[in-house]
């Protein structure tokens, strides 16, 4: 890695938890003063940190994208992924979401067949519900283990679709509406492919592209499609 990318990964561990000193980073990345001062306001300058006197804030979506960038330079995937709360992964993600007016969700707990399930984000806008799996941890995203992510998205945002409308689910559609289940996953990187058995896997950075094209391609996708038909009794 070159000096640049050591100088990201100490101010992802040292701004985990808020500001941090210019000294703290300089001691923790192990280069003198003057070298990681020219860093700190390179990236002050491309607005990817915030120097306030001899303090640094970096901000949730920063700290993202200071991550895609220690990896596109070649650090290694996982050892990033951990420098990450996996909350500002999918805080980051829900964020997107809520910017193109979706309702969102957050960790959808459920119960269909007598099997318990969890999803990530649900995020749902008219008669379009995506169902996100967030992966920021992974090592490599390999083609085996793709499939295996993806079989086990797609079981749960079917069993979402069959479950829904259900009182004991803290979701709720305009009845009678017909609404479209997509699953997705997002990851912290791109993966290997685009698509696995017809299934988008986004790298969150182009979440923004995906939404915006996402109607054009939503029946090429996998999708669930579902009527919401409410009881009297639920109103």
């Amino acid at each position: 890695m070159n000096i640049e990318t050591e100088a990201i990964i100490s101010l992802l561990k040292l701004t985990r938890e808020g500001s941090v000193s210019h000294e703290m980073v300089k001691q923790d990345a192990r280069m003198p003063a003057s070298t990681i001062m020219d860093l700190l306001r390179k990236l002050q300058n491309e607005g990817l940190i915030n120097v306030q006197g001899t303090l640094i804030e970096v901000d949730a979506l920063n700290r993202l994208k200071l991550a895609v960038r220690a990896v596109d330079a070649g650090a290694d995937l996982e050892r990033v992924s951990k420098l990450l709360r996996w909350q500002e992964f999918e805080g980051i993600a829900a964020y997107g979401f809520e910017c193109n007016d979706y309702r969102v969700f957050r960790n959808v707990h459920f119960k269909h067949n007598d099997r318990r399930y969890e999803v990530d984000i649900v995020a749902s806008q008219s008669q379009l519900t995506v169902c996100a799996d967030c992966k920021h941890w992974k090592r490599g995203l390999t083609s085996s283990v793709l499939n295996k992510i993806v079989e086990k998205q797609t079981q749960r945002t079917a069993a979402l679709a069959e479950a829904l409308p259900s009182p004991k689910v803290r979701i709720s559609f305009a009845p009678e509406v017909s609404t479209t289940f997509v699953p997705a996953i997002l990851t912290l990187v791109p993966a290997s492919s685009k698509l696995c058995d017809d299934v988008p896997v986004v790298p969150v950075l182009q979440l923004q592209n995906f939404l915006n094209e996402l109607p054009c391609h939503i029946f090429s996708l996998r999708n669930y499609r579902k009527k919401m038909r409410y009881s009297k009794a639920l109103g």
